[in-house]
């Protein structure tokens, strides 16, 4: 394959964990409270060049909204199984949008998945891997910046979710 350039690169990621001693679907509950579905109308503004429009609702919008979400627990029953998990997409366009002005890769992790799961021992744990880490193999001091932010407000929500 002559037309083809292949590179791979190891970057290190902060993989983080928070726990929470609180029911299942009391912590699900509260995220999906705390940040709710983005509007998906949004998107279509912008497909129809109503940007203008889609920035003030954007702007209206909590910190961090739900892009999407799958039930991973659901899967497990292939294997005979019986556990919750549910892994969601987490995010806010206009952060995105911040990093993929300066770096277009940067939109590969936006939004950020966040697992939210039940272990063995009925204690609830959203894990995720830390946003300043993952954005940060881009060396770029404007995603850098945007990253931060998004680290601080992904772990308030989470925590907030948790307790």
């Amino acid at each position: 394959m002559a037309n083809v350039l292949y590179t791979t690169q190891t970057i290190p990621i902060d993989h983080v964990t928070i726990r929470s001693l609180k029911p299942f679907e009391d912590v699900r509950a509260r995220l999906e409270a705390l940040a709710p579905r983005i509007d998906d109308g949004i998107f279509t503004l912008l497909r129809y060049g109503e940007s203008t429009r889609a920035l003030r609702e954007l702007e209206a919008c909590p910190p961090l909204t739900i892009f999407g979400q799958r039930d991973h627990g659901a899967l497990l029953a292939i294997a005979g199984l019986t556990r919750r998990s549910i892994q969601y997409d987490i995010g806010n366009p206009l952060t995105a949008s911040k990093m993929t002005r300066h770096q277009l890769s940067a939109g590969l992790y936006a939004p950020i998945r966040v697992l939210l799961r039940e272990d063995g021992d009925d204690v609830v744990g959203f894990e995720y891997d830390r946003p300043a880490s993952v954005f940060g193999q881009f060396g770029s001091e404007e995603v850098n910046a945007v990253a931060e932010q998004l680290d601080r407000d992904l772990r308030a929500l989470l925590e907030a979710a948790a307790n």
